[in-house]
């Protein structure tokens, strides 16, 4: 099954590229082209196509449901470190952090080094003796605040 969604992740991002950073897909058709259930593909945008991955995601009932994938684009960092920090709200999970660190590192708005540092300021390790409902919150004021030392170009 794992395959099968690499195939469909991999098969979106080329058609997000061809258009220039957005697609607007049928869940049906896209299924029957992958031979698969349309919850198939729910499943690969609902996990693949994120906002902390820099997509936005609008989803139309009705009609075969069409969906909306749209590519934040960085050519403006100031403009990507702003949706990360309103998509993030007022708590984030370790796995998220990471997402958004890695995403910051691919799109060369911070250095490897730099990231490997936020990386471990924002782990459970490095918040290990706050309590976990707790945790989550502290770890996006640590990110909050990062971003706003961020000078971007």
């Amino acid at each position: 099954m794992a395959i099968l969604s690499d195939l469909i992740e991999n098969f979106i991002k080329e058609l997000i590229n061809e258009t220039e950073g957005n697609v607007e897909i049928k869940r049906n058709e896209l299924a029957s082209k992958f031979n698969c259930v349309p919850s198939q593909i729910n499943y690969v945008i609902g996990t693949r196509f994120t906002q902390e991955r820099g997509y936005y995601v609008e989803s139309r009932r009705g009609g075969g449901g069409h969906i909306r994938i749209t590519r934040v684009e960085v050519d403006r960092p100031g403009d990507y470190l702003m949706h990360i920090v309103a998509s993030m709200g007022d708590s984030i999970s370790q796995q998220s952090a990471q997402i958004f660190i890695q995403n910051f590192i691919d799109y060369e708005i911070i250095t490897p080094k730099i990231g490997e540092l936020m990386k471990a300021a924002t782990s459970d390790r490095a918040l290990e003796a706050i309590s976990p409902p707790i945790r989550d919150i502290v770890r996006a004021s640590i990110m909050k605040n990062m971003l706003a030392c961020i000078r971007v170009k």
